[in-house]
């Protein structure tokens, strides 16, 4: 039997994406022939590898026991077919697309454009925003790079921890919590607190530590965003909790006070996240180098 390698690109797009329609897309190919090709692996296989279930496609046992073989073999495929050349940043141009949370994009953008501009200037940087929800464009390739403190449960997602910092309480100059000389569990949690969820969420682990104290906090505003929550900050008695590592040189900035988090938390991480069709890459494992070290420089580590 004479063997399609386009079946084996196939094969990994429809066990990575789920869905054939997914596959199509991430292939830039119709529908209809990724379910040519669907059933043709079918038939090749003698295994249905994705069953519908309701509204979704579930993969089956098979499937399961052969996805991280079929993406090894694939990307073996590739290395033979287009052997590495050196990379020449000089004349490298592309457009890399960077979902980084915005504490990081202002705290650490600035260092990893210059890195690039100086090494690759025909490299654009694109920033894009943090999504309410949980997408998928960084398993379809529309994002390169993501930085954020979420690890991705997604198996085909690499997520390297860069770092991590405790978290500080922010406040204006003359807060009354700064003239104290240390600030109590209790007049943390009676204060007025504003915090930042993308999703619009009210509570977090902060919460989960302050009633195991038996306390709870007052939270009268959620917005998306940490700088939107620092100008909230600096011109009313709100405090925010947030990463020392994104707080300081912000806070700095706008003439804001740091104090210390009365409460035992885990230190806040950072991660770096970028889909395994990327491993390989020399443009974006260069870039990737890069974000690590502007990302340590900014104080994440």
């Amino acid at each position: 039997m004479q063997l399609d390698l386009n079946l084996l690109a196939a094969l990994d797009a429809l066990l990575e994406e789920g869905s054939v329609a997914g596959a199509a897309a991430r292939l830039h190919v119709t529908a209809p022939a990724m379910s040519r090709s669907l059933g043709r692996i079918r038939r090749t296989t003698g295994d249905q590898i994705l069953v519908r279930t309701g509204r979704t496609m579930t993969p089956t046992p098979y499937a399961l026991a052969v996805r991280e073989q079929v993406h090894e073999l694939l990307q073996q495929v590739q290395g033979v077919l287009a052997p590495s050349r050196e990379l020449d940043l000089a004349t490298l141009e592309r457009t890399f697309t960077l979902r980084w949370h915005d504490s990081l994009v202002a705290l650490s953008g600035p260092a990893l454009l210059a890195a690039v501009r100086e090494r690759a200037p025909g490299v654009r940087l694109r920033f894009v925003a943090e999504s309410s929800v949980d997408s998928p464009e960084l398993r379809r390739g529309e994002v390169d790079l993501e930085a954020n403190a979420n690890q991705p449960g997604a198996r085909d997602v690499r997520a390297e921890k860069i770092g991590a910092s405790p978290l500080v309480v922010v406040v204006r100059q003359g807060h009354p919590l700064t003239r104290g000389s240390t600030v109590t569990a209790e007049e943390y949690a009676a204060a007025e607190h504003v915090t930042v969820s993308r999703r619009g969420s009210v509570g977090n682990a902060l919460d989960e530590a302050l009633a195991r104290l038996g306390l709870t906090r007052r939270v009268v505003a959620t917005v998306p965003t940490q700088a939107a929550a620092l100008d909230f900050v600096r011109g009313s008695d709100l405090l925010i909790s947030v990463p020392e590592a994104t707080a300081r040189s912000a806070a700095a900035d706008l003439g804001l006070a740091v104090l210390p988090l009365p409460l035992d938390l885990p230190l806040a991480p950072v991660y770096l996240s970028w889909h395994q069709r990327y491993d390989t890459d020399q443009a974006h494992r260069w870039l990737r180098g890069l974000a690590r070290k502007a990302l340590a420089l900014g104080g994440s580590s």
